[in-house]
C-alpha cells in the first residue's frame, strides 16, 4: 500500500526478491531501498525497481542507488522474467 508497509512486510517475510515501484505514497522507492539496505534483515534481498520513470538518467540513478535491476513501464515480459531469474539465482547462491 505504501513504502513503509512494504518495508515492514519485507522485514517480516524476508522474501527472495522485492519488486518496488519508485513512486510510492509516503516515502519513495529510493528512500525505501535505503532503509532496506541499512537493515541486516533485508540488506541482502535483491530489490527490482519498476517505474514509469524511463529516461536514461532515471535508470542510471536507480542502478547507482543500488536497485538490482530497473524495469520500466510498460513492462516487457521477457525483460521482467530475465530480471527475476537473475535475482532468484543471485539469492540461491547466497543461501
Amino acid at each position: 500500500m505504501n513504502g513503509n508497509s512494504g518495508i515492514e512486510l519485507a522485514r517480516a517475510k524476508a522474501p527472495d526478491v522485492i519488486l518496488m515501484d519508485i513512486n510510492l505514497p509516503g516515502i519513495d522507492g529510493f528512500e525505501a531501498l535505503r532503509i532496506l539496505r541499512s537493515d541486516p534483515t533485508t540488506a541482502h534481498i535483491p530489490v527490482v525497481a519498476i517505474s514509469a520513470n524511463a529516461m536514461p538518467l532515471d535508470i542510471e540513478r536507480g542502478l547507482k542507488a543500488g536497485f538490482f535491476r530497473y524495469i520500466t513501464k510498460p513492462i516487457k515480459v521477457n525483460e521482467f522474467v530475465e530480471a527475476m531469474d537473475v535475482a532468484l539465482e543471485f539469492r540461491s547462491k547466497e543461501n
